[in-house]
C-alpha cells in the first residue's frame, strides 16, 4: 500500500478509502454506515433575526435578552445573530460596484459579527461570551460553565462562498450558518426567532390574506412553490441530507414567552421537518 500502513491496522472501510477513489459512488456509499457521534445533544441553537429582531432595537431585543437569561438555568443555548438591513445596504453598494458573491459574503459576515458583539455586550454581565469560529473547540466548556454563547450566524466561507443559481447574493447566509452548527453538533433543537408567527403562504406583511402554516415538510413547501419563505431556502436544501437536525422551528420573538415555550419543546410557531 502506498501509505505504508500494515493491512491489519485498517478496517474494511479503511482499506476501501485508502485504495479507492473518493469520487467513486460505491466508496462514498460505504462511508454512510455506522452511527455518527452526537457532540452536543443537550444544546439548543437559537438564531436571532437581524432585520426582524435586532434592527428593531430596544423594544424587540431587551425582552429576548431577558427571556434568554431566564432560561439559562434550564437550557444550554448557542445563540447566532443575523445580519439584517445593514448587510442589505452593503450588498447594494457592492453589487453596484460589480463585486462578486465571495466579497458580498465577507461584508455580510462583518455585519452579522457586529450584531453578535452587541448581543454579547448586553449579555456580558451574565457571563455569556462571544466566540468566533476559531474558538468553537472551546464551545463545550463555555456551555458547561456559562450555559450559553454568542456567535455570528454567517458561515465563515467568506471568499469561498458558492455562487447562487441566480444573481450574486450569497445563498448561504445567517439562517444557514446557524443551521449547520445545529446539524454538526447534533443539537437538541434549532429555533429561529423572527418577527412573524412562522411560515405563511405569502409574506403576511404584504398580503393580509396570507395563511399561517403550523407544520410542513420540506417536500410540501417545495410543492407549494411559495414566493416567500420564512427561512433561507438553502436551509431546506440542507435538511434533505441531514443526519441529526431534521426539524427546525420558527417562532415570533415579539410574543413574550415564545422562546421559553420553544425551548421546552412546546408546539409554538411553525415546525418544518425533512420527512
Amino acid at each position: 500500500m502506498s501509505s505504508g500502513m500494515p493491512q491489519d491496522l485498517l478496517t474494511d472501510l479503511g482499506r476501501v478509502l485508502v485504495q479507492g477513489s473518493l469520487t467513486d459512488p460505491a466508496v462514498k456509499a460505504q462511508t454512510a454506515t455506522g452511527p455518527v457521534v452526537q457532540i452536543l445533544p443537550e444544546a439548543n441553537v437559537v438564531k436571532i433575526g437581524g432585520q426582524s429582531m435586532i434592527d428593531r432595537g430596544r423594544k424587540a431585543v431587551f425582552p429576548i435578552i431577558d427571556e434568554i437569561v431566564e432560561n439559562l438555568a434550564h437550557h444550554q443555548m448557542i445563540i447566532g445573530t443575523g445580519a439584517g438591513t445593514r448587510a442589505r445596504h452593503a450588498y447594494s453598494v457592492a453589487l453596484d460596484l460589480g463585486l462578486p458573491t465571495g466579497v458580498l459574503s465577507v461584508l455580510g459576515t462583518f455585519v452579522s459579527m457586529q450584531n453578535a458583539r452587541m448581543m454579547h455586550f448586553l449579555l456580558a454581565k451574565h457571563g455569556i461570551p462571544f466566540i468566533e469560529p476559531i474558538q468553537f473547540p472551546q464551545l463545550p466548556l463555555y456551555l458547561v460553565e456559562r450555559r450559553g454563547v454568542i456567535f455570528f450566524g454567517m458561515p465563515p466561507y467568506t471568499f469561498w462562498q458558492q455562487n447562487p443559481a441566480a444573481g450574486r447574493i450569497p445563498p448561504h447566509r445567517t439562517d444557514t450558518g446557524s443551521y449547520l452548527v445545529s446539524e454538526v453538533f447534533a443539537a437538541r433543537s434549532m429555533i429561529y426567532i423572527k418577527d412573524e408567527d412562522g411560515l405563511y403562504t405569502a409574506d403576511p406583511k404584504k398580503d393580509r390574506h396570507a395563511k399561517f402554516i403550523p407544520k410542513a415538510t420540506v417536500a410540501e413547501i417545495e410543492s407549494m412553490d411559495l414566493q416567500d419563505v420564512v427561512v433561507e431556502r438553502a436551509v431546506l436544501d440542507l435538511m434533505k441530507n441531514a443526519q441529526h437536525r431534521r426539524q427546525i422551528r420558527i417562532i415570533n420573538g415579539l410574543v413574550p414567552g415564545n422562546l421559553t415555550r420553544a425551548l421546552a419543546g412546546e408546539d409554538v410557531g411553525t415546525l418544518i421537518s425533512a420527512d
